[in-house]
């Protein structure tokens, strides 16, 4: 597999970016408990809670929170019944990433595209009205159980989609997250090229970076990963599959507790980590910590940075540069009681990359929560 390498911006041609993505739209998790998750992010990660679905709203089959962070929304939902999609969904996964929802300008292009390329409807370009509008979906599959849905809004006013009523009463001290900056997906050995073959071959996405096994790998495990990204750079979908090792990696250890391939983790982008990594430290979330020893040879693997070295070690934070600036970044634990989706909090400066100055140490920390686990 080839090394980290950058294809050149001029291969994007028009004819790969028939979706002409404008965003991620939204991240729609499927729970055992809407409510506590909404509190979680509201309270934990300072996500407003902005809309609401449910039996008040005339939702008969779940109950749902929208909640917003800078441009990042994202839907929590749990059923009312086991026989919900959403409880079975969630027996089989717990606490896990359903959809991934991208705006587009046309919904009915954006599925007769990607079907006709060979990807698999979930559902079929249809319309939701209420008295704010029109809100159009479709939706094909990815990975695992894991939905890729297109939205246009653009006829719709109301506070998300039908069903969904403002939140007024439910103010949050924002900690900085902005934006999506990538969202991970873990698949099983043997099967990333044919997902970055989906990405290309389907939705017009272009290899951005590749790493394998001797970019991120320790003494015991290793796996390999594809960056893929769309035409305008605005959407990033690192893909994930293990390498052989001695003893069980990351992605194995996720592929065990999801049965499926899925989302392994959302990267949010934030202007000042320093700020928002002590606002969510002091708000309970807990994040890995690579061993001390990582910070003694920073300033001479780095360089200079603009931030304070010592907040960077006092608060865990990583860094590394590549050929176009520096990034910061830290990984929360995981953010239900399987060992499954965490939280990325990345501060960019310049860089593009993802850290793989990084991976050895991170890997090792990530052994280390493993084996407390009993699971590596």
């Amino acid at each position: 597999m080839a090394q980290a390498a950058q294809l050149d911006p001029r291969s994007i041609t028009e004819e790969g970016d028939f979706l002409q993505i404008k965003s991620v739209d939204h991240v729609h998790f499927y729970v055992g408990n809407a409510k506590h998750t909404m509190y979680y992010w509201w309270k934990g990660f300072g996500f407003t809670p902005v809309a609401y679905s449910g039996l008040e709203t005339g939702n008969r089959d779940f109950a749902s929170y929208v909640l917003q962070s800078g441009q990042i929304r994202l839907v929590v939902s749990a059923p009312y019944g086991p026989s919900s999609p959403l409880a079975a969904h969630h027996l089989l996964h717990g606490d896990g990433v359903k959809q991934i929802a991208i705006e587009v300008d046309d919904v009915e292009k954006a599925w007769r595209e990607t079907t006709s390329r060979g990807g698999k409807s979930a559902w079929e370009p249809r319309e939701q009205k209420d008295d704010n509008g029109v809100y159009r979906t479709a939706a094909i599959h990815t990975y695992g159980e894991t939905l890729h849905v297109f939205v246009d809004r653009s006829g719709y006013k109301g506070v998300f989609a039908p069903t969904y009523r403002p939140i007024n009463d439910k103010k949050a001290e924002s900690l900085g997250l902005a934006a999506v900056d990538h969202m991970v997906g873990n698949v099983q050995l043997g099967k990333m090229n044919h997902w970055v073959n989906f990405y290309h071959q389907v939705m017009g996405f272009r290899q951005l970076l590749a790493f394998d096994d001797k970019d991120i790998s320790t003494e015991y495990s290793a796996l390999m990963s594809k960056v893929m990204q769309n035409g305008n750079g605005r959407v990033k979908f690192p893909i994930n599959e293990p390498a052989e090792g001695k003893r069980k990696s990351q992605i194995e250890e996720y592929l065990d507790y999801y049965y499926t391939p899925g989302v392994q983790h959302l990267a949010l982008a934030t202007g000042d980590i320093i700020k928002t990594v002590r606002q969510l430290r002091a708000n309970g979330i807990e994040f890995l910590r690579v061993p001390d020893a990582y910070y003694e040879m920073l300033p001479e693997r780095v360089g200079d940075i603009k931030e304070s070295l010592a907040e960077i070690n006092e608060l865990g934070i990583l860094v590394d540069r590549d050929d176009e600036g520096y990034l910061l970044q830290i990984f929360s634990r995981p953010i239900q009681d399987r060992p499954t989706v965490f939280v990325e909090i990345i501060q960019r400066h310049g860089a593009r990359g993802f850290g793989k100055g990084n991976f050895k140490a991170l890997f090792e920390s990530l052994e280390l929560e493993q084996e407390r686990r009993g699971n590596l």
